[in-house]
This record gives C-alpha cells, structure tokens and sequence, in this order.
C-alpha cells in the first residue's frame, strides 16, 4: 500500500503533493471498501476521493490523479499477470490453461489503453455535456467541472516522467505483495521460491480482479490459490491454507479500514478541510458563476 501511495503521490503536481503517510491512509480505506464491500471494485475509489478532497484543496485534481491511478493500475496488473504466466510457462509447469489466460490479459491490456485514450479524448467532458444537454441545462456545473477534470487529466498525462516513476512504483507494489505469498508459505512448512510466488500472486490478483462483481471474490479466490498450488506441485491443503492466510489478512487490515472509513463519513471535517470546503452559499453563488459562464 506504501508503493501505491508513492505511485499515487508522483501523478499530483510537485507542488501540490500530499504527504505519503496521508496517501497511504487514503490507499488502505480504497483497498479496504473494495476488498470487504460488495461495490464492485469502484466503491473504494468513491472512498478514496471523499476522504482525500478533505485534506487536498484542489478537488479537481484528486479526481484526476485518481483516475489516472486506475488506468494505469490496469496496465500494470495486466503486464504484472503476463510476467507470473511467464514464469510459470519457463518453468514447465502445467494445469493452466496459458493460452486463454494470456487472451484474458490481451483484453485487460486493450481495455488499459483504451481507457487512457479515452481520458484524453475529451470523453469525461463530452459525457456530461451530453447529460446537460438531455435534463435541458440542469446541470452545467457538472459540464463545468468535468472541463476542469479534464484539464488535470491532461496536464498529468503531460508530465511523463512522474506517469513513468508512477509505473514502475506499482509495478513494485505488484511484486512486493509476492513477498507475502514468499512469507506465508515459508511458515506453512512449504519454502517456495520467489518466482513460484510471483506466478502465484499475479494469477491471483488476476482472478480477483475479473471475478470484481464477487465481494472479495470469495470462493473464487480459493479455488484459483488450489488450481496455481496444484500446478507448481503445492499440495492442496497447503494451498488452502494459504488462501486462509490472505483471507486472515483481509480481515486484520480490511476490516478496521472499513470502520475507520464508516467513522470518518460520521465525523466533523478535518480542520483542514473545512477551512478548504465552501459553504453551501458560497458553492451556490460559484455554481451559479459556472452556470452563467457557460
């Protein structure tokens, strides 16, 4: 979560970034609401975003930087699974239907892509004119705040190097979390190799990620930890024990940044970010201001 704090961090302007202990907390309650709730994988994102226009004054940019988050999380997760496969292809393991697999990642990749052509091609904009447009001018400050979106995604995308150190801290991140498969299985009596553990981790975070319309991927999880174990020659009750131990890990982590998220929703603002929020007055007299000069 630290390296996908510091991935968030590098796509913020230099002189607007905040604090990665700040991030960090934001990334535990996205991964929180998304690994526990049963939101699809996009309510941690809804999460992340109430919580972190509290404490940044620029709402427009959070939005951005966090929409610029995903789609490059999508590439990352997509070259990440291509390395596990691989691996587990050079390693002339069987009982993994590669082929497929690699067609799954092919997809994940293209719909990457197309997502960030799409965040550079005005969609977000063209999107809420064409709402504007159907509830008769009801909502033109929604146009205008997406224009404002827009220009963030942009200029974040124009500064290559920060998308580029972005990159490469996710990719950290994927591999990292390697480590704890390495870890877990060490203490399960079943020293692996690391490479066997990036096979097992990408493929995982694979299938939990495509089965997102499962909380948790509940069942689905275990079911991918036991096929993976099976074929790197990990017996099957090792296997689910160490589906247990993820699972035992969500429940120490995920669980407490759910109720700390539930907690903050109820909780008076931070000092900071009261002292950013308008009042509703003065959003009104601004969302007028928009209104007009569109």
């Amino acid at each position: 979560m630290t390296a996908n704090a510091r991935a968030w961090q590098r796509l913020f302007e230099p002189a607007a970034r905040p604090r990665v202990r700040l991030l960090v907390r934001a990334v535990w309650l996205r991964e929180s609401v998304n690994g526990i709730l049963p939101v699809a994988r996009i309510g941690g994102e809804i999460a992340a975003y109430r919580f972190l226009r509290s404490h940044v004054a620029e709402r427009g940019m959070v939005a951005a930087t966090l929409i610029v988050d995903m789609a490059l999380s999508v590439l990352t997760q997509a070259a990440f699974t291509l390395i596990g496969l691989a691996l587990l292809v050079a390693g002339g393991h069987g009982g993994i239907d590669v082929a497929h697999a690699a067609a799954a990642i092919a997809v994940m990749a293209v719909l990457g892509v197309a997502f960030v052509l799409a965040q550079r091609s005005g969609a977000i904009r063209l999107l809420a004119a064409r709402i504007d447009r159907l509830l008769a001018g009801r909502v033109a400050s929604l146009h205008a705040r997406s224009v404002r979106v827009e220009e963030a995604l942009r200029a974040t995308y124009d500064r290559r190097r920060d998308v580029a150190s972005a990159l490469a801290w996710q990719v950290g991140g994927w591999v990292a979390g390697a480590g704890e498969i390495w870890l877990a299985l060490h203490f399960l009596g079943h020293p692996a190799s690391v490479q066997d553990a990036l096979v097992i981790e990408a493929i995982v975070q694979a299938a939990s990620s495509a089965a997102f319309v499962v909380p948790g991927a509940l069942g689905i999880q275990e079911g991918v930890f036991v096929l993976v174990g099976a074929a790197l020659g990990i017996a099957p009750a090792t296997a689910l024990a160490l589906a247990a131990a993820r699972r035992l890990r969500d429940v120490l982590v995920f669980v407490p940044g759910v109720a700390v998220y539930q907690w903050s929703e109820l909780r008076p603002h931070a000092k900071f970010g009261a002292a950013q929020r308008p009042s509703p007055s003065s959003r009104a007299r601004r969302e007028g201001a928009d209104t007009q000069g569109d």
